[in-house]
């Protein structure tokens, strides 16, 4: 059995393509959701959002657009994106993080495209869900310290994107490393032979300056 931990985020696309796929991991793996801020992972490396560059931003969305009809996964972006996360966040981590609640929050933004602050969506969705007392769950004080909790757990880890999947102290970033992860897991060997084991030391040749 291997324990494997995954770090996420619901503000992120990527980590809702990649959660549709964790069904496919092998029966021996033991899964631990750790839902962690992305923005508090960005602070702590100093990096910006792929949101945050103008440029960026319109590929990235465009690029999700595609990655969803080549997946055969549907998707809906929100109203809004990037939008304040830590509804969603603070109310997987008050309901133990349980797979079927993960999952359904992220469908409720990426599949339907809704976000909490649609108060009739939220409502349908939290009857769905057999929730009663969401505004208390997610204010929270134990709740709020888990994710902070989480967040610096990451970072503290290596985290520095979501999704990522963290077994034996390795780290896959990104749903196009989900392949890469499996085969990891078939052979560990992956990442210590050859030009793999060559990558992990290559000595850095030039060094950004400032202008």
């Amino acid at each position: 059995m291997k324990t494997v931990e995954w770090f996420f985020d619901f503000v992120s696309p990527y980590s809702y393509f990649q959660c549709e796929k964790l069904p496919d991991l092998p029966s021996q793996v033991q899964l631990i959701y750790k839902p962690v801020l992305f923005a508090g992972l960005l602070n702590h490396w100093g990096q910006k959002g792929p949101a945050e560059i103008k440029e960026k931003r319109k590929f990235t969305y465009r690029s999700i657009v595609w990655m969803a009809q080549r997946y055969g996964i549907t998707f809906t972006f929100p109203p809004a994106h990037p939008f304040n996360p830590l509804p969603l966040l603070r109310l997987s981590i008050a309901l133990d993080n349980r797979p079927d609640v993960v999952r359904e929050l992220f469908r409720f933004v990426y599949r339907d495209g809704h976000l909490p602050d649609e108060s009739l969506a939220w409502s349908t969705l939290m009857r769905k869900l057999k929730v009663n007392d969401a505004d208390q769950l997610i204010q929270a004080a134990a709740v709020k310290q888990q994710l902070h909790v989480n967040t610096s757990e990451a970072t503290s880890k290596g985290i520095f994107g979501v999704p990522t999947l963290r077994v034996d102290g390795e780290i896959f970033w990104g749903v196009d490393c989900f392949d890469f992860f499996l085969a990891y897991l078939h052979n560990p060997d992956t990442l210590h032979k050859g030009e793999m084991s060559r990558a992990n030391d290559l000595p850095i040749g030039s060094a950004r300056r400032g202008a």
